[in-house]
Order: structure tokens, then sequence, then C-alpha cells
């Protein structure tokens, strides 16, 4: 799931998944931070899923997936577009 916050010159967005779906540690990958995994790792919320927020430049497009213990990548299927593998934002 995806949540957003508006702010002057960008966008915060909020990468949620449920809590042990898919387990061990996850990170969001993306063109936002050159693909690197570990950048961007979810972290427990107090109501059990976990989230990262990130933010993006406003009106702009970003490319990302998920990336889980043992190199399994997944995509985001509330996503606003998906391009070919990937999930795709849009602030």
């Amino acid at each position: 799931m995806l949540e957003r916050k508006p702010r002057k010159d960008r966008t915060e967005v909020t990468f949620v998944l449920p809590a042990g779906t898919p387990p061990g540690p996850v990170s969001v990958v993306g063109d936002f931070n050159d693909w690197q995994p570990g950048t961007h790792t979810l972290t427990p919320r107090s109501d059990g899923s976990r989230a990262v927020t990130v933010a993006l430049p406003g009106k702009s497009e970003h490319s990302f997936r998920y990336l889980a213990a043992g190199d399994y990548w997944f995509d985001e299927e509330s996503a606003d577009s998906h391009d070919g593998l990937n999930s795709r934002v849009h602030t």
C-alpha cells in the first residue's frame, strides 16, 4: 500500500506492507535510490505493519520494486501503474 503526504515542493510517499508478508527484512528499491538494496528498509509500525517513507519531488513518476530476504523481488499491487517488471508511483 502507498500513503502520500503532499508538501510544498515534494511528496512524502510511505511504502507499507503487512506484518511478516513476506517474512524477513524488506527494502524498497527504485530509481529514487539508484536501485540500491537496503537504502530504504521497511521498519515495524505499532499496528504490526512495516513501512518506510521516502521524500520524492512533486509532480514526478518513479519506478520501484520491493526486495525481500533470499533475493525475492516483488511489486506493489496498489501501485499507480506498472512498467514491465516495475511498479510506478506518481507524486
